[in-house]
């Protein structure tokens, strides 16, 4: 290996819910991690990492890292525990499971989502377990949902430009990112390209560290994303700055996308968006006379009512435009689409030993507020009696917070929870079960902002008496009686089975770390999008018989408006140095951080007596949580910021920014509307 370290090196893959899926370099001396670096030969991260990872060893060697098995011995959420063996927590588990199973295994619910991006200790032998015990279906929709949907209703899949290509872009909208804080490596390109002449312009409701950086910030009002993609539209259609030999050939349903379009000149779009006519005018000038222009889309914008319409409708220009002939042409929600997954074979098996010919319930996990406070119906099943909570912290980081306490706190709910820190949902277990982190177990990761698998090895012995959650499932596989062969299977072997990887595939990742997917860099240059026609869909039929309008429109946020109670929309973007609740307990980032606050315009702040630094709550029909006032210009008039995802019990009273949050959900998957909240704010006396 050629790098300029003196110590031993293990190559690994950043873990965490980010596109850039970082790989790894961890220093190793005498068994114990010394710090962890970004893997130069990975082109893109370049030897780079975020603030948060490069921090990693604090996380794994943190004090208060849980390192055994505990049990409560007081009230749920009261956090008090004893230790007890693994095999007294695995046996005690194994039987109470077993017990709800021979009622009905439909009110055991798994819940989980991106404490890993790992394939291994994610899902790979846990989604085995729950599909042999017959438990309900966690359908996660978290994050990103309404975006990934919108986006395979218009290409076939999640799929767009390899990021490495807005090097070549000479103009780049980022679009609902802090790519700065969100998407670091992007940022090095997109500089890149700047330097070489390109435009950048951010279009954000908030003034963000991004929006500092580029040549022009667009505050549009949260959840109008649709409205001014079909402005520009509009504008591109009337001007007649469309490229009609790639619409003829590589795209259907212009007809019904230019009717839809027309309904949105300058002003009816300044009007919505709370933008100026003219910005609206120029963005659409520039966006058909630059070339190659690429689009950045984050996950920011379909967190609102209408948010997979919003995709759909923002995924449309490159079309129109035909930017997607050239490098650096296009736009990037997610490329995860480009990975080949292989199928677990002996899924259906398991569940037809569990469940027959009947399908699996499905719970959402947005509304586990509602879901986990639902009594057995014949339309909703079973009441939850069991949950095991892995890969996630749901007290914290689901929408409607004080009713999710309200759920986990029930007596009669059995909760199992596996993790490295005694979180806000840990606080709320029956049994809480140490686990691993990166550096000490093995997995294999894909990535949705690039489209390279990363292997991630281990560098270190499990600390204490934590275990892998392969490892968890394993044993309560075969406490259960589970013998079928998959439970048998390696965390090695399980690395193999997630990619369709030949040997000498596996063999660079063991050498190199990661390996690339042949990705064209103007992949859709001559059609070939996802979609049965293998053209992008403008307007897709088949939306039809699933309620759906087939062309994107604007959809009026559900909250966002604001009413004469609630007159501010509040978005809740993540602070700078947290992941969602990931590393809110790492005492030097959460100093950077100081506490937490929401942002509001001076006006704002003017007309409710607030001044800087003074404590607010925030507040609607559902609850308020209390936070410090930051008064800034970063918000718009009329829109405030949450910054999350704090842990309730670090933050002031006990509350975050998920109290005033519901459980309504997105117009296409079914996802939360995390940035479509009305509150209002007081001074706290």
């Amino acid at each position: 290996m050629n790098a300029p370290f003196s110590l031993p090196m293990v190559r690994g893959a950043c873990p965490h819910d980010c596109p850039d899926t970082c790989a790894l370099l961890t220093e190793v001396q005498d068994g114990r991690a010394v710090k962890v670096h970004g893997n130069p030969a990975h082109p893109l991260t370049a030897g780079v990492l975020c603030t948060k990872v490069a921090r990693y060893t604090e996380r794994v060697y943190h004090p208060e890292r849980l390192q055994q098995p505990l049990r409560r011995a007081g009230p749920k959420g009261s956090g008090q525990f004893v230790a007890v063996s693994w095999d007294e927590a695995l046996d005690d588990i194994a039987q109470r499971l077993g017990e709800i199973a021979r009622r009905d295994p439909q009110a055991i619910v798994p819940y989980s989502y991106a404490g890993t991006m790992g394939q291994v200790q994610g899902e790979a032998m846990a989604s085995r377990f729950f599909a042999r015990l017959g438990a309900s279906f966690l359908d996660r929709t978290i994050c990103s949902n309404a975006g990934k949907v919108g986006l395979s209703y218009t290409h076939g899949a999640p799929v767009g430009m390899p990021v490495e290509t807005f090097a070549a872009s000479r103009l780049i909208w980022i679009w609902g990112s802090n790519a700065i804080a969100s998407h670091l490596h992007f940022w090095r390109l997109a500089q890149q390209a700047k330097r070489a002449g390109a435009k950048l312009v951010c279009i954000d409701p908030r003034r963000t560290e991004t929006a500092d950086k580029c040549d022009q910030h667009v505050a549009l009002r949260p959840g109008t994303d649709a409205a001014l993609a079909l402005g520009i539209a509009q504008q591109l259609i009337v001007n007649d700055w469309l490229d009609h030999d790639y619409l003829a050939a590589h795209t259907e349903g212009l007809d019904a996308l230019r009717a839809r379009a027309l309904q949105w000149p300058p002003h009816r779009v300044a009007q919505v968006c709370g933008i100026d006519a003219q910005v609206v005018r120029d963005m659409a000038y520039d966006y058909a006379h630059t070339k190659p222009a690429g689009i950045r889309v984050n996950y920011g914008m379909q967190r609102a009512r209408g948010g997979g319409n919003a995709m759909r409708a923002v995924f449309a220009l490159p079309s129109l435009v035909g930017a997607w002939r050239h490098e650096g042409g296009g736009a990037l929600l997610s490329n995860s689409g480009w990975f080949t997954r292989k199928a677990a074979a002996d899924l259906p098996g398991l569940l037809k030993k569990s469940l027959g010919t009947r399908a699996p319930r499905v719970i959402n996990m947005s509304t586990i507020a509602d879901d986990l406070l639902a009594p057995a119906s014949p339309a909703f099943g079973p009441s939850i009696q069991a949950l095991v909570v892995y890969n996630s912290n749901p007290v914290a980081v689901a929408p409607d917070s004080s009713r999710v306490v309200k759920g986990f706190a029930r007596e009669d709910l059995f909760t199992v929870v596996l993790e490295q820190f005694q979180t806000d949902t840990a606080d709320y277990a029956d049994y809480v079960l140490p686990a691993t982190t990166q550096l000490e177990h093995w997995d294999i990761h894909a990535s949705y902002g690039h489209t390279d698998i990363v292997l991630n090895q281990p560098a270190i012995a499990p600390q204490g008496q934590a275990w892998p959650n392969t490892q968890v499932f394993r044993a309560l596989a075969a406490r259960m009686g589970f013998d079928e062969p998959c439970f048998a299977r390696d965390d090695q072997a399980l690395c193999r089975d997630a990619f369709d990887l030949d040997d000498d595939q596996w063999a660079q990742l063991l050498e190199q770390g990661f390996y690339r997917l042949p990705v064209p860099a103007a992949p859709f240059a001559h059609g070939g999008f996802f979609t049965p026609s293998g053209k992008a869909a403008l307007s897709n039929p088949h939306m039809a018989s699933q309620g759906l309008d087939p062309t994107p429109d604007y959809v009026q946020p559900a909250e966002a408006l604001g009413s004469a109670a609630y007159p501010l929309a509040m978005i809740s973007p993540p602070a700078r140095n947290f992941l969602n609740s990931t590393f809110v307990n790492v005492r030097s980032l959460r100093d950077i951080e100081g506490e937490p606050v929401l942002e509001i315009h001076p006006r704002d702040a003017a007309e409710r007596g607030i001044e800087d630094g003074d404590e607010v709550a925030v507040f609607n029909h559902r609850g308020t949580y209390h936070c410090a006032a930051r008064v800034t210009t970063r918000a718009r008039p009329g829109v405030v910021h949450g910054l999350g995802v704090w842990w309730r019990k670090l933050g002031r009273r006990g509350t975050n920014v998920n109290e005033v949050v519901g459980t309504g959900l997105t117009d296409m998957g079914a996802a939360p509307l995390f940035y479509d909240v009305a509150v209002q704010v007081a001074k706290v006396s």
